[in-house]
């Protein structure tokens, strides 16, 4: 989660900071600036992050079976799917050719679950046993 906020954010901070260069005169200001800048943009990263957590703890503790279920049957249905789809092409046999555009949107797809998925496990044991 945190590289794909660099990510986006990146490219507001680089604009923030030509405009900046362009209306500030002294490096000391610049400098101040940007520092500010990249602290609200890390506390917005943040705050995020944890509303993100949230709204995975408030589906945990739901009554609906399919908000518990959401993330594990999405992992399970896009690992199905590239399996399907990796078998389906590597067979000759069938004429069937998975276009390009599927493969990637099903790699970013599979490559953000799987981070969301294990990532949060991971950050939600750690804290279970930190606050014990």
């Amino acid at each position: 989660m945190k590289k794909i906020w660099q990510w986006l954010s990146g490219n507001v901070i680089k604009d923030v900071g030509d405009v900046i260069d362009k209306l500030t005169t002294t490096e000391e200001e610049k400098l101040e600036i940007k520092k500010e800048i990249q602290v609200i943009v890390e506390k917005a990263a943040a705050t995020a992050e944890d509303q993100i957590t949230r709204r995975w703890e408030s589906d945990m503790t739901s009554d609906s079976w399919l908000s518990k279920n959401t993330r594990p049957l999405a992992l399970i249905f896009l690992s199905f799917m590239a399996i399907a789809f990796i078998w389906v092409d590597s067979h000759h046999e069938i004429s069937f050719t998975v276009e390009q555009e599927w493969i990637e949107l099903l790699k970013q797809l599979l490559t953000t679950v799987y981070v969301a998925y294990f990532g949060s496990r991971g950050f939600e044991k750690y804290k279970s046993i930190s606050n014990k």
